[in-house]
């Protein structure tokens, strides 16, 4: 639902701003890759991760290896240089998101969270969100926004509808919650954070857009401390500012 929402808002945009919807071949065929990997292995990985037990932490820690190992793989694929500060602040971010969700971490292993299906499922979603990054970077930036997130959304949208009628049934409770809940995912999540996204490849290195994910983690509990109370460990905070710490070494340009 929240993928074939985004598909149809989003044409719809493209209609009332009189933008053309027809691409080239080469560029629906990259779009329909780059929805596979970063919407359907990434995302679904993820949550089919979390459903079969294992903790949001630990599920966050094996995701945050991606700056690395896309500032990695976009040394030859990319040719984008990797030099020790970069270096640095990657080893550093990932230590900053490791401490601050040890807590968790720790949780999962006391709790046997570590279901064999589960974590294989976050390292493939590692690999979807990987493969995702350095194929929008290297052959997506050329394609028009509106037309190409459409045809992701809607490869998203066809993949997620087979799985759940092989898999799942249909029953959904619609109330204020869950409506306000699809709305941002529709609107913040898939077209608002996806449109930032793409600008961001376009506009700077893959190692220094992917180092933005080690934000996630500190700028979710942090929102989780001041709105719903959730406490944070007095370490927790030291590996906050590790985190913010490595994404400045990546992001910062001298």
């Amino acid at each position: 639902m929240r993928y074939a929402l985004a598909t149809v808002i989003l044409v719809l945009i493209a209609k009332l701003l009189r933008e053309p919807l027809r691409i080239s071949r080469e560029h629906v065929f990259q779009s329909i890759k780059v929805g596979l990997f970063l919407q359907v292995i990434y995302i679904g990985g993820v949550f089919y991760s979390i459903s079969h037990g294992v903790s949001a932490g630990v599920t966050s820690v094996i995701v945050s290896m991606q700056p690395i190992v896309v500032s990695v793989l976009g040394v030859r694929i990319l040719n984008e240089p990797l030099n020790l500060r970069k270096i640095l602040g990657l080893l550093l971010g990932f230590l900053g998101v490791f401490i601050l969700l040890n807590p968790k971490i720790i949780e999962g292993v006391i709790d046997f969270q570590f279901s064999a299906a589960g974590v294989t499922a976050s390292l493939i979603a590692l690999i979807g969100t990987t493969a995702g990054y350095l194929l929008q970077k290297k052959g997506g930036s050329d394609i028009p926004f509106l037309p190409g997130t459409a045809i992701q959304f809607a490869t998203a949208a066809c993949a997620f509808t087979i799985s759940a009628l092989l898999f799942e049934d249909w029953h959904v409770d619609f109330n204020v919650r869950f409506i306000a809940a699809l709305s941002w995912f529709v609107l913040a999540l898939s077209i608002g954070s996806i449109f930032l996204l793409f600008f961001l490849l376009r506009n700077e290195s893959a190692s220094s857009v992917s180092s933005l994910y080690y934000l996630v983690p500190p700028l979710t509990a942090l929102q989780a401390y001041l709105i719903f109370g959730e406490v944070i460990a007095p370490i927790g905070f030291l590996g906050l500012l590790f985190a913010v710490a490595g994404t400045l070494l990546v992001t910062i340009k001298k």
